[in-house]
């Protein structure tokens, strides 16, 4: 096996893991944060045990049709490699600032799950001091990251499409920290913008 079929095969294992995962775990959110209070009733435990059972099961229907999903190999180039090293970088970077402040038990959002609504502490130290949902901006990165090293247009066309999926997410979780933490977080929010260090909060 020569080094262009060891990357090759490399590249198409990544296309086929960025189009089958990301819409499972995207959808996760639009049917939780949408319908939190029932979800609360039935606690985290179960909550997630049946949204890892979704995307379990998601994911394995998408293999079925994965080839159709990575759509057109763009070959093996220099340029979208690097771009992919500079992006994976990126996100590596932000992941490590990020993990310091948000457990996985928060990302698994075990707190807001909890039978009050008003588990864990609003995150504003580090990271969160300069944006407000660097985990977000982190995906988008890593999912550009993914589709740049695999160069197939499905690749693309899905982490493209995950920018206004994961804006759309945050408008849904936003409007849960506001009944969470009230006035608190309207005040972080016009003090930090969401996505770009320096940029007017909104």
């Amino acid at each position: 096996e020569t080094r262009k079929d060891t990357m090759e095969k490399w590249r198409y294992f990544f296309a086929v893991l960025l189009v089958i995962s990301l819409p499972p775990g995207l959808l996760v959110w639009f049917y939780v944060h949408p319908f939190v209070s029932f979800w609360r009733k039935l606690g985290p435990a179960v909550t997630l045990t049946l949204a890892v059972a979704q995307i379990i099961g998601s994911m394995a229907a998408l293999y079925f049709v994965r080839d159709f999903l990575i759509g057109r190999d763009l070959g093996t180039h220099m340029i979208p490699l690097i771009l992919a090293a500079c992006t994976g970088l990126a996100a590596t970077s932000l992941a490590l600032a990020r993990k310091k402040h948000l457990t996985m038990r928060i990302l698994a959002g075990v707190p807001e799950l909890q039978a009050d609504g008003k588990g864990g502490a609003l995150l504003s130290e580090g990271v969160y001091s300069r944006i407000r949902h660097p985990r977000y901006v982190e995906i988008v990165l890593g999912s550009l990251a993914y589709a740049l090293f695999a160069n197939y247009l499905g690749a693309y066309i899905m982490a493209f499409l995950t920018i206004p999926g994961l804006h759309a997410i945050v408008l849904l979780e936003e409007r849960e920290l506001v009944e969470r933490f009230g006035q608190e977080y309207r005040d972080y929010a016009l003090r930090v913008p969401r996505y770009i260090p320096g940029r007017k909060a909104s």
